[in-house]
Formats: structure tokens, C-alpha cells, sequence
């Protein structure tokens, strides 16, 4: 296989960064708070740059998620923190907005360009349009299934990304909901607690089973789903149709968890790219995962396959 597809963490931290390429990851997503919204972890433009050093030394790359909403106030600093992007050698800007594809372009030229809308990244003309004004890289949407996906790639002018493991955002208020409730129960929560605690849950009174992460930062509430996808058994079918990255969400997972997750995935990239001809899913593979897996979330095919699951 002569394009082997790049597989992809989000890091919050120099250490995950270097745990993530030792499990297999050969590009890292980072980011700041103030910047990107549902980071693992904020890093400074310092711990970028180690982060940075890190990736390249190992012939890997780095990306920076700059994905947030963005308000006046923020693009007063945005071309500062383009810029020292640029100096600092990243390969590639995570983006929504246009107001940072033009500090990109105007500030740090040489940074590639991700279009990441979330959900809008649907069909293969609005993908092409963003191309032809600068990005190299479409991030397809979690709610496109297997054939929308493996379809579409051919009719792209830029390259493909998609989540193949792990948690997706089903929910987002800029306001800080929990704080406010925790605040209202007399119960005040000390400033950038909730982006690291696990075990916030909303739970629906039709579905009590249910567990709905609540992941709250500097941005506002995140509700994430309540199953993790898991495309290993069909990631052939991604590799056969050219799609150029694959990311693990490692959000409000346990490194533990996230590096016997890379390391799995690197092992089905390895044996399909050495011979696609001849490539075969093994169950143990999969096995792996499970063992670690929280008993309270099911490994899905997510919308890939709609209501099939594990």
C-alpha cells in the first residue's frame, strides 16, 4: 500500500503527546483552552513547542485545534498566537471559522490548513469549496455512514479524516451549566475542575442505562455520547476507499486505555498496508480493546452502520 493512512490522538499534555507515539500515533492534536474547544488538556505555547520538537524528531506531526467559537475579543489576540504557531514549526491548524483561515494564511503561510465543522462536513462540494480556499484536509462528520464516507473520498480534492474510535459531542452551550447548578446547590466548583473530572453524567428518565459524559471547560457544557465507536472490525473498508487519517478521541479516557487503543488500530493499519490482498481481521485485535473497555459504554459502529452495534 503506498499511501499508508495517518493515524491520530488529541494530547493534552508533552507526556500523553510522547505516550501517544510510542503506542503508534503518528500525528498528535493539541491545543489551548482559550482556542480549542473539547481539548483533553489546555497547553501553552511553550508545551506546544516541546510537544512540536517531540512529534518531528520522530518524523511525526503536530496539529493544533483552533476550533473554538470566536468572539471579537479573541481575534484581538488570534493573529499573536497564528503567528507564533507558524514560529514554532506546527504542521497544521484545526479550524471552523474563516476568521483563523485568514490569520493562517495571513500570518503563518506555511501551516496547512484542517477544515473541521463538526457535523456540516457532509458532502463533498462544501468540502472541495473550503480546498480551493486554502485547506488541505477535510474532517468528515460523525453522523455520515460507511458508504456516504467511502463514497465521497473519491470526489474529494483534499484529503479525508475521520473519527474511528471513542466518545463524539452530541451537545454544546457556551454557557457553564453545571457550574451554575453546582453554584445554585451552594456547591461553588474551583475555575477548570469540570474539564478534568470524570463521572458528570446526564441521564434521560426514558433511557435510566444511559450515561451521557458532561465535559465542561473555559468554553462552556459538552454533552458527549453514551457509546464510544469503534470501527476496527470494518477499517479495511476506510483503508481500501483512501481515507487519509483516522483519529482516536482520547477525551475522558485513561492513558492506559487510549495507548492499547493506538496500539490496535497501528496493528490493523501495519498488517492491511503490508497486504491489502491478503488482510483479515483478527478478533483478538478487538479482544484488546474490551478488556479495558468501561463495562457502562458499548463499543458501537456508531453511524457507520446507524443502529448496529457490537
Amino acid at each position: 500500500m503506498s499511501n499508508k493512512p495517518e493515524l491520530l490522538a488529541a494530547a493534552g499534555s508533552t507526556a500523553e503527546v510522547r505516550a501517544y507515539l510510542d503506542a503508534g500515533a503518528n500525528a498528535v492534536v493539541v491545543g489551548e483552552d482559550r482556542f480549542g474547544m473539547r481539548l483533553p488538556g489546555s497547553m501553552t505555547l511553550e508545551e506546544i513547542r516541546e510537544a512540536a520538537e517531540l512529534a518531528h524528531s520522530r518524523g511525526s506531526s503536530i496539529y493544533v485545534c483552533v476550533n473554538n467559537l470566536m468572539t471579537n475579543e479573541l481575534l484581538n489576540d488570534l493573529p499573536d498566537y497564528i503567528r507564533s504557531l507558524g514560529e514554532i514549526g506546527i504542521d497544521a491548524v484545526e479550524f471552523n471559522d474563516p476568521s483563523v483561515l485568514t490569520a493562517v494564511k495571513e500570518h503563518a503561510p506555511k501551516v496547512k490548513l484542517h477544515w473541521n465543522a463538526e457535523m456540516t462536513a457532509t458532502n463533498y462540494s462544501t468540502a472541495n469549496y473550503w480546498g480551493n480556499k486554502g485547506a488541505s484536509r477535510v474532517i468528515l462528520a460523525r453522523e455520515l455512514n460507511m458508504d456516504e464516507v467511502t463514497e465521497m473520498k473519491p470526489r474529494l480534492e483534499l484529503e479525508a479524516q475521520v473519527q474511528i474510535h471513542g466518545m463524539t459531542n452530541i451537545y454544546h452551550s457556551k454557557r457553564r451549566l453545571v457550574k451554575s447548578y453546582m453554584a445554585h446547590q451552594g456547591r461553588p466548583v474551583e475555575e477548570g475542575n469540570l474539564g478534568k473530572e470524570r463521572g458528570l453524567f446526564l441521564i434521560e428518565a426514558e433511557r435510566q442505562d444511559e450515561k451521557y459524559p458532561i465535559y465542561e471547560d473555559m468554553n462552556g457544557t459538552h454533552i458527549m455520547s453514551s457509546e464510544d465507536i469503534c470501527i476496527l472490525e470494518d477499517l479495511h473498508l476506510l483503508m481500501a476507499a483512501g481515507v487519509d487519517s483516522f483519529k482516536v478521541e482520547t477525551l475522558l479516557k485513561p492513558r492506559h486505555y487510549n495507548e492499547i487503543v493506538l496500539r490496535t488500530y497501528r496493528k490493523a493499519i501495519d498488517t492491511y498496508a503490508a497486504d491489502p490482498s491478503g488482510y483479515a481481521f483478527q478478533e483478538e485485535w478487538l479482544d484488546a480493546i474490551r478488556e479495558v473497555q468501561d463495562p457502562e459504554r458499548e463499543l458501537s459502529f456508531g453511524f457507520f452502520y446507524k443502529e448496529q452495534v457490537y
